[in-house]
């Protein structure tokens, strides 16, 4: 049964690191298997056998993000989960073809956001953590649904998805954007994946088996562990790995300008994460906290509030990006504290709302691609969209819709299969009343100015019929 899903399906080249294998449940505390947990079977699931699904888009204005234009004139045909080709309107299609006349609306590739928590339902990460699992999967539903509505057809998880719902939305049983799984993020000790309070003790660590879907993040040190705990994400199928290296807003004990996990720790999971040929995302705020990963290889900034302009100079000589999250904080200050946020988090916003904005000019002009996150949590996940205004606002339309497409799938390491619309790509594309170039507006809210949402060559959405 394991080689079931060790071949490839189509759509699967998403999904790195899932082989058949069995899966093995560890304790946290003492990093060996945990004797309540059996290993668990590996299952295998059967996958459409229907034909490809074959479609003409016509009558369409092409959104071109690299010259930064709207094209008439061309048309777009898929066949299964591809674009086969680009081309002038009324060539002869491939037989049995469907056309459909987008009567002049904005063709655009589908939405990609690099920075969620879908299972966060609850603005307050301890509270969601102790949530049974199942109520946690339940209340991921509409989460993942609305992300989809509003043409998000990629996320990127920055701590909680695992493979598990990353392959139920790729096998159609759930609605929602394809998922790039971080797997629980690693956390040391007391930093910003450590929920628990001060006074609680330390000995109690619960192994794994009960470690809750909701929780976000494990707490994991030293060199030896942290590669461990590198080697199980990625076996339980992380598409990237996930660290905290600074203090954060959400969690109880540490502060903002704390610099977590060691330089030898932080190489250590960079270098675990390289031997898969993946690599590591860190939530990092102040300057210090960046240089010192970027320095140990670390390759996406998350968050960046705090940035200097030498810092953001150094992450463009080495290549990396930053995934700016902006309309968090403006919704923590405005909702936080209503929905739950403790009073200690509501204290740090401040500290980096106003600091954000700057820190999208720092990285711009020192050249660091900024690909698109929102970090949203509990019912503030309605604003996604929100962050494309704070973009459009700072460094204009072309550049918001870019790190929603190009530069995203960049991060993804998926360039030229997603974020774009050209012969050989993933067929993720929406279809806009109104021209985003000119009204970043048509992209905000829950996606009632979007006529028509395809994923992977399916028609998730279509009013034009």
């Amino acid at each position: 049964m394991a080689d079931c899903l060790d071949r490839q399906q189509p759509g699967t080249r998403f999904l790195h690191h899932v082989r058949g294998r069995r899966q093995r449940n560890w304790c946290a505390a003492v990093s060996r298997p945990c004797a309540c947990c059996p290993s668990s079977p590996v299952w295998s699931f059967p996958m459409s056998i229907a034909d490809p699904t074959r479609l003409i888009l016509r009558n369409g204005r092409l959104l071109d993000l690299q010259k930064g234009q709207l094209i008439s004139g061309q048309e777009v045909v898929i066949e299964g989960e591809r674009i086969i080709d680009v081309r002038a309107e009324g060539e002869p299609g491939p037989v049995g073809a469907r056309i459909i006349d987008l009567g002049g609306r904005t063709l655009m590739p589908g939405l990609i956001d690099c920075h969620v928590h879908v299972l966060a339902s609850n603005a307050n990460l301890g509270m969601n953590a102790l949530q049974p699992n199942a109520i946690i999967m339940y209340r991921a539903l509409p989460i993942l649904a609305a992300m989809l509505n509003r043409g998000f057809t990629t996320v990127r998880d920055a701590g909680g998805a695992d493979w598990a719902l990353a392959r139920s939305i790729q096998m159609g049983l759930i609605p929602g954007p394809r998922i790039f799984a971080s797997g629980k993020a690693l956390s040391q000790t007391g930093g910003h994946g450590d929920m628990r309070a001060r006074g609680e003790l330390l000995l109690n660590e619960p192994c794994s088996c009960c470690f809750r879907a909701g929780a976000i993040a494990r707490v994991v040190d030293g060199v030896d562990n942290v590669r461990l705990a590198v080697r199980e994400e990625l076996q339980q199928g992380a598409n990237q790995i996930k660290i905290m290296a600074s203090g954060g807003v959400s969690s109880p004990t540490d502060p903002i300008a704390n610099t977590q996990y060691s330089e030898a720790e932080i190489r250590a999971i960079v270098d675990e994460a390289a031997a898969a040929n993946t690599y590591v995302m860190a939530h990092a705020y102040t300057a210090r906290a960046i240089r010192r990963a970027i320095e140990c290889g670390v390759r996406t900034i998350e968050h960046g509030n705090l940035v200097d302009a030498d810092t953001a100079r150094l992450m463009a000589e080495k290549g990396a990006f930053a995934v700016p999250t902006q309309v968090t904080y403006e919704m923590l200050a405005e909702y936080g504290e209503r929905l739950g946020l403790p009073a200690d988090s509501v204290a740090k916003i401040e500290d980096v709302r106003q600091a954000g904005r700057n820190a999208l000019l720092l990285f711009a002009e020192a050249g660091v691609p900024m690909g698109y996150g929102s970090d949203l949590l509990g019912e503030m996940h309605e604003y996604q969209t929100h962050e494309l205004k704070i973009r459009a606002e700072l460094l204009g339309n072309l550049a918001a819709l870019r790190s929603a497409t190009s530069v995203a799938a960049q991060i993804l390491q998926r360039e030229g299969e997603l974020g774009c619309i050209s012969a050989g790509a993933i067929a993720d594309l929406l279809v806009v009343d109104g021209d985003p170039l000119s009204d970043i507006g048509c992209l905000v809210g829950q996606g009632e100015h979007l006529a028509m949402i395809v994923q992977g060559g399916h028609v998730r959405k279509n009013t034009l019929v």
